[in-house]
């Protein structure tokens, strides 16, 4: 059996992560729990960064796909830059890196105490999403004395074939500005006395053709070229991320392909390529093990219940999405047609429907793969249920990163 973290596998009927037991790890943590392994985060940042080796280029690790600092230092240690979107995150890079000399912060939501802590924490750009942001980064850059270096998030209007919910790149979202007002943003920022220094976009996320990325760089390389003969010269073209890996049967993005494209188009420019990796660096390292608490039979379907849920890894229920389940222990004879579903009060709650599965039973355990990237990120409290821990597997070794939370966790801060 094949899957998407070539770290996981059956040893001796058992499912491993590296050389670790995900039964052990059960036993010893409890469940749910989120397992990751350092070897497959290292392996997908170093295959990225090698096809990229070869011209300028930074790559910056989205921190909103998994913002775990053990996670951040490993990856910084490794030479990765950061793409964050809130204050909290800038604040997680400069605690595991002791600088922001490599983030580029993006959101369409910047409020004045982020942009003052991206400011005094010497950010390498801003990518400005409004007028109104570019003029409060100038304000508050001037009053603090700090020079802002900035880049407009240009919207190429490129249609990316994805869900709905996770495309960014056309008039109808919410991001970046149209690129007939660009210019007149990069006038401003260039009157303003700031260092307009790049040029950004983004069109999406979960994407596996390189042909939408090629047609959004190209849009933005032009512009860079007219901004020239305005008196701006750009240094830095972010392409944002988005890169799409395999779920299920997905053919995922050939990024040495995407790789060799951009580089055929940097050729004998001053440019420097940004990219925002996130997801295809940490989604296949992680996954989510879980209890089966009940099996209930219907006429017609079987609900196969588990102690994690839609609090601990909302992406199903949310986007629809597929993540594999695999027992724990090989060798089930037989399948089943079958709901995987949780403990919380929604219909939505479920992880698979009409999945065909092993027949397992009450108290088995089984793996969610591929839940590294927004999984923990996007885990809440909802039904007061504490959120579960998180583990970094390395070789034969095992490190909690992140304790399992307590209900007293979830009370302390309230006030009767």
């Amino acid at each position: 059996m094949k899957f998407s973290n070539p770290h996981v596998e059956y040893r001796s009927g058992e499912l491993c992560c590296e050389e670790v037991s995900l039964t052990a790890l059960a036993a010893r943590f409890g469940t749910p729990v989120y397992v990751y392994s350092q070897a497959t985060i290292l392996q997908n940042f170093r295959c990225l960064a090698d096809c990229l080796a070869s011209f300028s280029s930074l790559l910056c690790y989205s921190v909103k796909a998994n913002s775990n600092l053990s996670i951040l230092k490993l990856l910084g240690d490794a030479g990765a830059g950061f793409d964050v979107v809130s204050g909290g995150e800038l604040a997680r890079v400069v605690k595991v890196q002791g600088n922001a000399s490599r983030v580029v912060y993006s959101g369409v939501g910047k409020t004045q105490a982020e942009i003052d802590a991206a400011l005094e924490a010497g950010i390498l750009m801003f990518n400005v999403e409004s007028a109104g942001e570019l003029e409060l980064i100038r304000s508050r850059a001037h009053t603090l004395g700090r020079q802002a270096r900035i880049a407009i998030r240009v919207n190429p209007d490129v249609e990316a074939e994805t869900h709905p919910y996770i495309s960014t790149g056309q008039t109808i979202h919410k991001f970046g500005v149209p690129k007939e007002e660009a210019v007149s943003l990069y006038r401003s920022a260039k009157q303003a006395g700031l260092d307009a220094c790049g040029i950004a976009c983004h069109i999406g996320s979960q994407i596996l053709n390189a042909e939408p990325f090629f047609k959004a760089f190209d849009e933005i390389k032009s512009l860079a070229g007219d901004l020239e003969t305005e008196g701006v010269a750009l240094r830095f073209l972010d392409l944002g991320g988005g890169f799409g890996i395999r779920y299920d049967n997905e053919q995922p993005l050939d990024f040495s392909r995407l790789a060799r494209g951009l580089e055929a188009r940097l050729r004998g420019s001053p440019y420097r390529l940004i990219v925002e990796p996130g997801r295809s660096i940490v989604a296949n390292s992680g996954l989510l093990l879980t209890r089966v608490l009940y099996v209930k039979g219907g006429p017609g379907k079987v609900f196969v219940v588990v102690d994690s849920g839609m609090n601990d890894l909302v992406r199903p229920a949310l986007y629809g999405s597929f993540h594999e389940i695999l027992p724990l222990r090989a060798g089930l004879n037989g399948t089943v047609r079958a709901d995987v579903v949780g403990p919380i009060c929604e219909t939505g709650d479920f992880f698979a429907r009409d999945r065909e599965m092993p027949p397992v039973r009450e108290g088995d355990l089984l793996a969610l793969l591929t839940a590294g990237a927004y999984g923990y990120s996007l885990a809440s409290n909802y039904n007061s249920r504490p959120r579960a821990p998180e583990v970094l597997v390395h070789g034969k070794s095992v490190k909690l990163i992140r304790p399992r939370e307590t209900i007293e966790d979830l009370i302390r801060p309230e006030v009767l």
